[in-house]
C-alpha cells in the first residue's frame, strides 16, 4: 500500500510539472504565430489547428513536459497495479495541485480565494480516501470487458476528436473532460491487461485493452494539448481530474473488486465526492486566461526620417 502510494504521488507530481510545461511550450507557440498573423494557427471554427498544435509539440518545454508525462504514465500504470483504482487514479489526479501551484511562477496566473479553497478540498478528500482505501481487485474480468473498454475508447476519443474540431476554442473544458476520460481508460486498460505477469507478448499483443490503452494515449495527448491552447491550465487540469478519477473509480468497485477498509465505505464515498467536487470548482472558478499572457503587441513602427 505504502509503495503504491508513494509511486501515485510521483506520477501526480510528473503529470502536474509536464501540465504546466506543456503549457508553456502551447502559449509561446500561440504567441509567435499570433505576432506573424499566421492564417494557419486556427481552424474556421476559431480552435487551434493541427499545425498550430503541431508546432506547440516540438518547443522544447513541451517536449520536456511530454518526457515527464512519458514517466507519470509508467509509474501511474504500476500505481493502478498496486492500489484500488478509485485510490490510484484520485492520488494521480492530485496533480491538480502541482499544477495550480507552478502555474503561479511559470505562468504569472494569481490564484483566487475560491481556487485556493477548493484545492484544499482536493487536499482533504486524498486524505479521506487514503485512509479509508482496503485492498484492491485482482483485475480478472471477462474478455468482453476488454472489447467494451476498446469500443468505448474508440467511440469518446474519435468523438472528442471531432467535437473539439467544431467548437473550436469553446472546446477547452470538453477537450479537458475527454482527455481525462482517455487517461482514466487507461488506468482500466492496465488493471486488466493480460500477458503482464507473467510477461507473454503474444497474449498482450492479442489483448484488445492494450489498443485501448495506445488509442487513449495518444488522442488523450492531443486532447489536453488543445485544452491547455485555449483555455485556462488549471480549468483544463480540473476537467481532466474529473474524467479520469469518476468513470475508472466506480468501475473498479462495480467490476474489479476494488473496496474501501471495512466500516470506512461513507469515508472512501465522502472522499471521491468531495475530490470531484473541489476539480470541478477549480474549473469553474479558474480565471479564463485562454491565451496565458497577453498576446504580444505588434511594434510601433518608427517614425521616418523626413
Amino acid at each position: 500500500m505504502i509503495i503504491g502510494l508513494v509511486t501515485a504521488v510521483a506520477a501526480s507530481a510528473c503529470y502536474g510539472t509536464g501540465s504546466v510545461l506543456q503549457a508553456v511550450g502551447s502559449r509561446k507557440s500561440a504567441q509567435r504565430e499570433a505576432a506573424t498573423a499566421s492564417s494557419t494557427a486556427t481552424t474556421q471554427h476559431g480552435g487551434p489547428s493541427l499545425s498550430s498544435t503541431a508546432k506547440a509539440a516540438v518547443t522544447w518545454e513541451f517536449m520536456v513536459g511530454t518526457v515527464l508525462d512519458f514517466i507519470g504514465f509508467a509509474l501511474g500504470a504500476l500505481a493502478a497495479r498496486m492500489l484500488p483504482l478509485f485510490l490510484s487514479q484520485t492520488v494521480i489526479s492530485a496533480n491538480l495541485i502541482v499544477t495550480a501551484l507552478l502555474s503561479i511562477k511559470l505562468l504569472g496566473i494569481k490564484l483566487n480565494r475560491r481556487e485556493w479553497m477548493s484545492i484544499g478540498v482536493v487536499c482533504s478528500a486524498l486524505v479521506l480516501l487514503a485512509t479509508a482505501a482496503g485492498h484492491e481487485g485482482n483485475g480478472d474480468a471477462a474478455r468482453s470487458t476488454h472489447w467494451w473498454l476498446l469500443i468505448i475508447s474508440v467511440v469518446l476519443m474519435g468523438g472528442g476528436w471531432t467535437a473539439v474540431h467544431f467548437l473550436g476554442s469553446r472546446a477547452a473544458i470538453l477537450a479537458g473532460l475527454l482527455s481525462g476520460l482517455g487517461f482514466g481508460a487507461i488506468g482500466v486498460g492496465v488493471r486488466i491487461l493480460d500477458g503482464i505477469d507473467p510477461f507473454d507478448l503474444p497474449t498482450l499483443l492479442a489483448d484488445p485493452a492494450l489498443y485501448a490503452i495506445l488509442i487513449s494515449g495518444s488522442v488523450g495527448m492531443y486532447l489536453h494539448t488543445v485544452a491547455l491552447q485555449i483555455g485556462s491550465v488549471n480549468g483544463a487540469t480540473a476537467a481532466l481530474v474529473v474524467g479520469e478519477t469518476v468513470l475508472p473509480g466506480i468501475i473498479g468497485v462495480l467490476w474489479l473488486g476494488d473496496a474501501s477498509r471495512e466500516g470506512f465505505a461513507w469515508m472512501a464515498v465522502l472522499g471521491f465526492l468531495l475530490a470531484v467536487a473541489g476539480a470541478v470548482a477549480v474549473a469553474w472558478f479558474g480565471e479564463p486566461d485562454s491565451h496565458g499572457a497577453a498576446a504580444p503587441q505588434p511594434a510601433e513602427k518608427e517614425p521616418t526620417a523626413v
